[in-house]
């Protein structure tokens, strides 16, 4: 199942909207992780950067194939051997993982999903106790120049219900990650 569409523009414009370092810290992706789950990866906009901050592997999906195939180019140029692919609907089908055997999973603009609390049910099922869930989503103002229409786009306290209606406690809530969006760390 694809996510509602959220206006993704092409790579150059998309990247100009995050800080993507200061996300990343923020929202504690560090050398500390073991493995990571990177659910909607996009362009591999975080996917990369992420890569080389933690220690172990990363499983990225997405359901979209070409999306895939740009990556996989992009890891091969950049040398990075850590960064496992799946084209999957992952929303429909899960990820596949054994329970509890991710540290780590990044919900990156996507849980304006029409199946919201699927994609966060099957997070917690694959993070290990104490495991993090790092959401990040566009601000809840008409005035971006992108993300999902204002009709399907969460709010920050709306993701905060739903992270602990889902068995998750708040780290961090509502973080400023300028230009257009805002971050929440949860615990397992």
């Amino acid at each position: 199942m694809k996510a509602r569409e959220s206006g993704m523009p092409e790579e150059k414009i998309w990247e100009q909207f995050f800080d993507t370092e200061k996300i990343l810290t923020e929202l504690n992706i560090d050398d500390d992780i073991l493995k990571l789950v990177d659910l909607g990866f996009g362009y591999g906009t975080f996917t990369v950067p992420a890569s080389k901050r933690i220690k172990g592997n990363i499983y990225a999906y997405d359901i979209e194939e070409n999306l895939t195939t740009e990556l996989l180019l992009k890891l091969k140029a950049n040398n990075i051997s850590n960064v496992l692919l799946f084209t999957k609907d992952f929303i429909k089908e899960g990820t596949g993982l054994q329970n509890e055997e991710a540290d780590y999973v990044m919900l990156f603009n996507i849980l304006h999903a029409e199946k919201a609390d699927d994609i966060l049910n099957e997070t917690y099922r694959i993070l290990r106790k104490n495991g993090k869930v790092g959401v990040i989503h566009w601000n809840y103002d008409s005035s971006t120049p992108r993300g999902p229409a204002m009709s399907i786009r969460p709010k920050p306290e709306e993701l905060k219900n739903l992270l602990i209606k889902s068995g998750f406690s708040i780290l961090k809530y509502n973080v400023n990650l300028p230009p257009y969006h805002y971050g929440i760390l949860a615990e397992k």
